[in-house]
């Protein structure tokens, strides 16, 4: 696509692009106010209805012709202006079943109905309510900078982010098709993360993202009294040399420096202390950068299940399902190369390289979807002068990280730094 190597990386070095952002950006002490709100009532994954009300009704407000319920609570905003390329800007919108201890005045106390029927905790505890205030202030700026540039601008709200499944439902239920979205020349996103100081961005070509699959183990044994083992066969047993033996697949069969990851976040078994129940339930998370190696790890893992097992003496096999998937989040070379040349004449020393972590998104769904580029990037959260003093220290371990109960990017610069990120990048592959 030659629009994707055209004027982008030009106009952003002579300052066209800071202008236009500087020219027409939103007072941001609504979207403060916003953000705060989003942060205080969070909400779990697929039952994001009142966040996508918040947002539909921000981008009618803009003259987006808005496109409500698509894969559940996806809100689509789409705004023609003229001939030009089409970009399509992404932010999720679910929350987490955590319980906040930030001690910020805005501290969410929002409790749901999670999809098991139980009463949990609900916090943004990984930043989706950053990304959704930075998404509404972009699209309020492009909006108000449509004299400055043509094409047609998509402005995607997705659930369910945090189930690995939001992206698929909305592409699954017609995103593209049935629901008459554009299909875009490229995909953007980005997600905020408290490992990188406020007011910076960072962006990578090649692979940023892991691929993550969601398996679960159920593990037979034979139940009976705990005294008297040797009448039972003891599931919790086979499950442990499990969860043990599992880490000698990463160790032990993946090439050096080649990532994988295999991590049991859920082992259940047994009512009481005195029985031996009849089985045992585990869940995983795998985790790497290639397919042929995520192919190598789910397979080994369906061996040392089944042999241990077998050593066990499991009165029947076990059972096994993978109930998520995401692939890689891979950003395409030269997009992202016109794109970097954007961050850096705009953030100047603020924008860097992303270093690829094995967490993982859905995020690039959308563009595999209809095969065309993607881009992701990382903001900044963490407070500036907290940021200098832990890496001064060699302490940057010490700042809560993503899906943890202390997660709380800093308002600013974090806001802003945002809303100028995604404006840039739509109109570094915009006409103008």
């Amino acid at each position: 696509m030659t629009r994707l190597q055209g004027p982008g990386a030009i106009a952003s070095t002579d300052g066209a692009y800071r202008g236009i952002i500087n020219r027409y950006r939103p007072d941001l002490e609504y979207y403060e106010s916003t953000y705060k709100d989003l942060h205080q009532h969070p909400e779990l994954s697929e039952q994001e209805e009142r966040t996508s009300a918040i947002a539909a009704s921000h981008l009618k407000r803009n003259d987006y012709s808005v496109h409500e319920r698509i894969g559940g609570y996806g809100v689509v905003g789409v705004f023609k202006n003229g001939a030009g390329p089409t970009v399509l800007l992404r932010a999720d919108m679910d929350g987490l079943p955590v319980l906040e201890n930030t001690g910020l005045s805005y501290a969410s106390k929002k409790e749901m109905k999670d999809q098991y029927g139980h009463t949990v905790p609900v916090m943004h505890a990984c930043g989706h309510d950053v990304h959704i205030t930075c998404m509404m202030a972009a699209a309020e700026l492009l909006h108000a900078a449509r004299s400055e540039w043509k094409g047609t601008l998509i402005c995607l709200f997705q659930p369910a982010e945090e189930l690995a499944a939001g992206a698929q439902a909305m592409v699954d239920d017609g995103l593209y098709s049935r629901h008459g979205i554009p299909k875009p020349e490229i995909v953007l996103g980005q997600h905020v993360f408290c490992l990188y100081k406020a007011g910076t961005v960072a962006l990578t070509a090649g692979p940023v993202f892991a691929a993550a699959d969601g398996v679960s183990i159920r593990v037979f044994g034979k139940g009976g009294h705990g005294s008297m083992p040797q009448d039972c066969v003891d599931p919790i047993l086979t499950a442990s040399h499990i969860v043990v033996r599992l880490q000698d697949i990463v160790s032990r069969e993946l090439q050096p420096g080649k990532l994988g990851v295999i991590t049991c976040g859920k082992f259940q078994a047994g009512t009481a202390s005195n029985i031996i129940p009849d089985y045992a339930d585990l869940e995983l998370t795998v985790r790497s950068y290639d397919t042929k190696i995520q192919k190598q790890l789910l397979g080994a893992i369906e061996r040392v299940v089944q042999a241990e097992c077998d050593a066990s003496g499991s009165p029947q096999p076990p059972r096994l399902a993978y109930f998520s998937h995401a692939p890689a989040t891979v950003n395409d070379a030269d997009p992202t190369k016109t794109l970097g040349t954007s961050f850096a004449a705009f953030f100047k020393g603020n924008a860097g390289p992303f270093e690829p972590i094995p967490g993982s998104e859905d995020f690039s769904v959308l563009a595999r979807a209809i095969d065309v580029p993607s881009i992701f990037w990382s903001l900044g959260g963490c407070e500036p002068a907290k940021w200098d003093d832990a890496n001064k220290r060699g302490a940057l371990k010490e700042i809560p990280i993503n899906h943890s109960a202390g997660f709380a990017p800093v308002i600013e610069p974090t806001l802003r730094t945002g809303m100028d990120a995604l404006a840039l990048a739509a109109l570094t592959f915009l006409d103008h």
